[in-house]
């Protein structure tokens, strides 16, 4: 992932593929508010800027579709990486995280999951860091150079450090 600036929002909202293909192409993404070069979930299907919360927005049933698709893919993860915030990373950036686990709180990169009770209510529940990870993406962080992941991770002050 590069540090440049996100591409333009669409103005017409996006689907749940394409919020799909949207954290695909960023590699992280916020689910709400902006944090310099990673863009907002929220601000892409809404196709503006939002100020405050999304869930009153006009486009809010369509962020509301987009963000759980995103966050049911088993190729991205849910995690808090940025600022402590609803973050997704996708998959191709597993392997840095895992090569520069040590500069972030393990907290931070737990897997997030939402559980609907039978109730209605939901939970969050969190799987520590590394446990959610393959073996397979393990080796891969192990083997990968610290500049490539710095690289592939620079949107995050922590990378850089």
């Amino acid at each position: 992932m590069s540090a440049h600036a996100p591409s333009p929002l669409p103005r017409d909202g996006m689907t749940p593929a394409q919020a799909l293909a949207f954290v695909e192409r960023h590699g992280i993404v916020l689910e709400a508010a902006r944090r310099g070069a990673i863009p907002s979930l929220a601000d892409a299907v809404a196709g503006e800027t939002l100020a405050g919360t999304w869930w009153a927005h006009a486009q809010g049933k369509r962020i509301f579709a987009a963000t759980r698709a995103v966050r049911a893919a088993a190729d991205v993860l849910v995690c808090r990486v940025v600022d402590g915030r609803v973050s997704f990373v996708h998959a191709r950036l597993w392997p840095a995280l895992v090569r520069l686990a040590d500069r972030f709180p393990r907290e931070r990169l737990a897997r997030l999951r939402e559980v609907h009770g039978d109730d209605g209510r939901h939970r969050v529940e969190e799987v520590t860091f590394p446990n959610w990870l393959d073996a397979a993406t393990l080796a891969a962080g192990r083997r990968l150079g610290e500049a490539a992941a710095r690289e592939a991770l620079a949107a995050l002050p922590e990378a850089a450090a």
